[in-house]
């Protein structure tokens, strides 16, 4: 860095020291590294770990990242594994590389490989149990948690919605016992920041999901409304839901992807979803011609094993 940036003091002149009792190192200084906590810590790195996301793409391989979380991913043909596989191991061997030279290290250990698939294709490719990655083989897992969300083979989610739903019966089994103790209005933001923040939380991969997987939490919802209103178990769920202003799990989530294809549409980014979506165009005048709708991406029919599998977004 160099010009203005190197005018933030944090940034500059920084020392730090071990302690242990009455004992203390001497000072070292710093040259490298943010402050922990730091306002501008993750954008900094963010921007420093960048040129990451252009080695993983001279391989052909996509990736997300999130502050330190690097996630490629690779899309391989059932009769051609081994091509993606070697694709994919000499993708992670230039990371780990990039990560030396630039004073980053790479923990292969920590790392995590799913293969996600239909069932048809699944059972192909189930004669490998491994994968490398950094020059470690690593297992094949059959979950990963990503950023709070849990991801299984065939991305059905049967694991991340009961996931969520302990979490939430935890904090609504809490707020019960002090609830004679809060007022209405104490009691209704506890549930919304301890309950229906998780509902809430990355609750779009769930859009199209079986009634049975988004009933898990609706009950949850349904169990916070009664303890805010200290209503019987028995009582009508929609009056409570209506006199509390909340929206049913499932109008949440379409309420999220609506407001999400509107920000997309105004500001046209994130770019790797923009370019999936694209209004509706007729070649003929109709009286829908005027208004905007969007174009349904055209998707491959499966078997029932398989679509049963699939999320249907």
């Amino acid at each position: 860095m160099s010009g203005t940036a190197l005018s933030w003091t944090y940034l500059q002149d920084r020392t730090q020291f071990v302690k242990l009792g009455q004992h203390r190192s001497s000072e070292t200084t710093l040259e490298v590294g943010v402050p922990q906590g730091s306002v501008l810590g993750p954008l900094l790195f963010a921007v420093y770990c960048s040129p990451i996301a252009d080695v993983i793409a001279s391989h052909g391989v996509r990736c997300h990242q999130y502050a330190d979380d690097t996630q490629p991913h690779l899309a391989m043909r059932v009769d051609n594994t081994a091509a993606g596989l070697s694709i994919l191991a000499a993708c992670t061997t230039d990371v780990k590389e990039w990560y030396m030279q630039n004073g980053l290290q790479l923990n292969p250990d920590k790392s995590e490989a799913l293969f996600m698939g239909t069932a048809t294709q699944l059972r192909a490719v189930s004669s490998l149990t491994s994968v490398s990655v950094a020059d470690v083989d690593l297992p094949m897992a059959d979950l990963m948690r990503v950023l709070g969300v849990t991801f299984d083979r065939r991305l059905t989610f049967d694991n991340h919605a009961p996931a969520v739903a302990r979490s939430c019966n935890y904090h609504a089994r809490a707020i019960r016992h002090i609830r004679h103790l809060l007022t209405l209005d104490s009691a209704q933001m506890l549930a919304c920041s301890l309950i229906l923040s998780r509902i809430d939380y990355c609750n779009s991969v769930l859009h199209s999901a079986p009634s049975s997987t988004i009933q898990k939490h609706q009950q949850v919802q349904n169990n916070a409304a009664c303890i805010v209103l200290q209503a019987p178990r028995r009582s009508d769920v929609n009056s409570l839901l209506q006199t509390l202003h909340w929206l049913p799990v499932e109008q949440r989530i379409n309420y999220k992807l609506a407001v999400l294809t509107f920000k997309i549409q105004q500001t046209s980014s994130p770019q790797y979803l923009n370019q999936h979506i694209s209004l509706r165009t007729s070649a003929r005048n109709t009286r829908s011609s005027s208004v905007p709708l969007w174009c349904v991406p055209f998707r491959r029919h499966h078997s029932p094993d398989d679509r049963s599998a699939l999320p249907r977004r």
